[in-house]
């Protein structure tokens, strides 16, 4: 029985830090969104702080952006063994945002400042389905803010650098294989905040003539780590705990680098047409090892393999200009999956996806405008036995609505 505890313990450990290293929250801008989320090989206004910093040495006004997106997501399971079980989670919606602003030091040099939700999700399984010793629930957030320099060297070049602040939380729950005494399954609770981390996103523009563009963005690796986070116990019978002496856990979980490059190709004053393809370097996330202050199912550690591969993002979109006010935009990307079979959990049943995007903005002045876009995704049906990871057998599907608005101001 100890062994049993252990090895759920720690693989669900290691599937909840992969939400956050193995699903990615691509909603940095509602303008770009439209276009299928590219934009390094193109100017992006203020969202240039993201996509590509050295596009931001073009901008003609000092400009803040805020945006937000809704985040509908739902997630089906069926089990592949000896059962028929189903289940689906019931998942909140999400509100991850973005916040840019951009001024110009002079005409050569411009700064600015970011703040966005690259991860970050909520899973509810609830405590009945078939996995419920493997997660119940899942809460997780985290928050880059970006200070960015941007500078002209020609007419034809710019660059750009940004430090990267980094900053998280993570909450799971689940049932454990015992009898509480009430009768009912005790529970256990993992809550931490992630001390702060350190990187940096570096790009280079450069448009050869006005119809062609292309860019190179870089988003280097960050390490979060996680000190003292809680660890909570609910009806948990007396006769098992002196296996669960623990209260905190400490944990480190590498977000990976990303390598971006796009280009732009402007067939006329209306038209904007882009593509970009990311390389996400998803092998950091080989495994994690997570230690207890005191033993936890007798163990004072737990660690499991993750061996995540590299993987491609790849992306095209187009803008037009109806009129002098109203811009639409449409796009398309597919993103293949890091989680080899044998990996797949219920934390976050990734599997290769698909997206298609659309995207209006109307300027209601020369200095206010409004973008609204709209995000659907559909990854592929995927059955995976978990057995790597501490995962659940079965198989899983996943379809997310993503709508969204931001709001412009250029002064």
């Amino acid at each position: 029985m100890k062994s049993k505890i252990l090895a759920l313990l720690g693989g669900t450990l290691l599937s909840a830090s992969a939400m956050a290293g193995g699903y990615q929250v691509n909603l940095a801008s509602q303008r770009q969104i439209g276009m299928g989320h590219t934009g390094t090989g193109i100017q992006t206004g203020t969202s240039s702080i993201f996509f590509n910093p050295g596009a931001m040495s073009y901008l003609q006004e000092n400009g803040v952006t805020v945006g937000a997106s809704a985040l509908v997501s739902y997630i089906s399971y069926r089990s592949t063994n000896f059962t028929s079980a189903t289940a689906e989670a019931d998942n909140p919606v999400k509100t991850p945002f973005q916040v840019y602003a951009a001024f110009s030091i002079n005409d050569k040099l411009k700064a600015g400042l970011g703040a966005y939700t690259p991860y970050g999700s909520t899973v509810r399984w609830g405590d009945e389905w078939n996995g419920r010793f493997g997660l119940s629930e899942l809460s997780l957030a985290a928050f880059y803010f970006q200070p960015t320099l941007s500078y002209q060297l020609t007419d034809k070049i710019g660059i750009g650098a940004g430090l990267i602040v980094a900053t998280g939380s993570v909450n799971l729950q689940r049932q454990l294989p015992l009898q509480g005494p009430d009768g009912n399954e005790p529970g256990i609770e993992l809550d931490g905040s992630a001390d702060t981390g350190f990187g940096y996103n570096v790009g280079i523009y450069f448009q050869p003539s006005e119809k062609f563009s292309l860019g190179i963005d870089y988003r280097s690796r960050i390490d979060l780590k996680v000190e003292d986070g809680d660890i909570t116990y609910s009806n948990l019978p007396n006769s098992a705990t002196a296996l669960f002496p623990g209260k905190t856990f400490s944990a480190e979980l590498p977000l990976p680098a990303t390598l971006s490059v796009g280009i732009g190709y402007h067939p006329t004053e209306r038209w904007t047409i882009a593509a970009d393809v990311s390389h996400v370097g998803w092998s950091a996330y080989d495994k994690l090892r997570f230690d207890y202050d005191q033993p936890v199912a007798g163990r004072p550690f737990s660690e499991n393999q993750r061996n995540y591969d590299d993987a491609y993002i790849y992306r095209l979109g187009a803008e037009y200009k109806a009129t002098d006010n109203l811009m639409v935009r449409a796009g398309a990307y597919y993103d293949n999956t890091p989680v080899q079979n044998g990996y797949l959990t219920p934390e976050t049943p990734d599997s290769d996806s698909r997206g298609l995007s659309a995207g209006i903005s109307y300027g209601f002045s020369d200095k206010f405008s409004v973008d609204a876009s709209f995000l659907y995704i559909n990854k592929e049906e995927r059955t995976d036995t978990g057995e790597f990871s501490g995962g659940v057998a079965g198989t899983f599907k996943s379809v997310a609505y993503i709508p969204g608005i931001g709001l412009n101001y250029n002064f």
